[in-house]
């Protein structure tokens, strides 16, 4: 077992190891530790979630000018003023130049990620369909530029078991598992295998399953950071929907989505919230629906109630993401899933509309009529395009 020294992250009492564990490794579980267990009184916890992050100079120039701070520098400390924050870093941070054959690929600066940790953020996901754009060598620097940064990453690894290991964190007396899942492959051989670099679990949603239990028999609070859907839908599939139900029968108890590039609609399911997508976030704004974002917010009580909200974001230009203040912010349950759309006499079985003024998501669309790329495990009641029927910029 490698021992690196900790630092204390925050006045809560995180500390880190740069994702290695110090005195805990639980590779029966798939749990990695990043700091040394202690008896204490849980707390009230604070986390939240973001969509996608690309740090990548050569898409957004203007870090060229302003500097990577430039990202952070809207959300008045937010991160900072948490006990864990999730990010879904939409490419690898390496100097690896070794692209894939495919119409976007991305290379964010290993640069950035130190006023990322500034910023507050604690958590990476590299569970998506851009961290393996500098093929398997671009993949696994990138997860050592995260953690020499002072960073977890989560979500892809030297191998299937690496990869979906989540990173434990102890703050505030709890426990907390991470972990990432990645159902979105471009190149479609991009998912870790036995001997194989990789992201996490892919299509295998039984894997996936599995990482969620073995997390959560050694923690007290487990998040799931995904990536899946439909780029461009209104709202999640029926797989998704699916999908996020047994995760959190699981023992799954926060749930994180991303790759639509649009805001999609959260749902408590069984006392345990789920953001379906939380759209872009560090990114440029090429519309305004795509630049109106959000941050998953969630408290959790010492009771362990947990409870999440959206809070609204506007990418106001490219890679700067701002906190939208005043009495415009929509309440949380204005973009929540709903049985049916407002003042319709009925709701149409097994579907589900959305009701959200902020992000502009109409109240008479279906989850499972969209149209757009489908990268996911399409399920047979969804409306589903081949791959290359439709344009993608993810």
């Amino acid at each position: 077992m490698r021992t690196v020294r900790a630092s204390e992250g925050r006045s809560r009492g995180l500390l880190w190891a740069a994702g290695v564990s110090l005195a805990l490794i639980l590779p029966s579980c798939g749990v990695t530790s990043t700091a040394t267990p202690h008896a204490q009184e849980k707390g009230t916890l604070v986390i939240h979630g973001t969509g996608d992050v690309s740090l990548d100079p050569s898409q957004i120039p203007a870090f060229r000018t302003n500097g990577y701070g430039w990202a952070w520098s809207g959300l008045g400390g937010l991160f900072r003023h948490d006990d864990l924050s999730v990010v879904n870093l939409e490419c690898p941070a390496t100097d690896v130049v070794d692209p894939e054959p495919k119409p976007f690929a991305f290379r964010c600066d290993p640069g950035a990620l130190p006023a990322a940790r500034s910023a507050g953020v604690d958590v990476v996901s590299q569970a998506n369909n851009h961290s393996y754009d500098d093929g398997p060598a671009g993949l696994l620097d990138s997860l050592s530029n995260i953690r020499a940064a002072g960073l977890a990453p989560v979500g892809a690894g030297s191998d299937q078991a690496d990869a979906l290991r989540a990173v434990s964190v102890q703050v505030n007396g709890w426990t907390i598992a991470v972990l990432g899942i990645d159902e979105v492959l471009d190149p479609v051989d991009e998912v870790a295998g036995p001997d194989k670099a990789g992201t996490a679990a892919g299509h295998d949603f039984a894997l996936a399953l599995r990482a969620v239990r073995d997390a959560a028999s050694v923690s007290d609070l487990v998040v799931v950071t995904i990536h899946w859907g439909v780029e461009l839908d209104a709202g999640p599939r029926r797989y998704q929907v699916h999908q996020a139900h047994r995760m959190i029968d699981a023992g799954a108890d926060v749930i994180f989505g991303s790759h639509p590039h649009r805001i999609q609609p959260m749902e408590t399911y069984r006392g345990r919230p789920i953001f379906y997508s939380l759209g872009n976030f560090v990114w440029p704004r090429l519309t305004p629906m795509t630049s109106a974002s959000a941050v998953a917010e969630v408290i959790v009580t010492p009771d362990g109630a947990v409870t999440g909200r959206l809070v609204p974001v506007e990418i106001v230009s490219d890679g700067h993401p701002v906190l939208v203040s005043g009495s415009h912010q929509p309440r949380a349950e204005d973009c929540r899933l709903s049985s049916r759309p407002p003042g319709s006499p009925a709701a149409t079985p097994k579907r589900h509309t959305t009701a959200c003024a902020r992000w502009r998501v109409r109240p008479t669309v279906s989850l499972w009529t969209g149209t757009g790329r489908n990268d996911g495990p399409c399920g047979a009641d969804d409306v589903c395009l081949p791959a290359s029927s439709a344009s993608s910029y993810s």
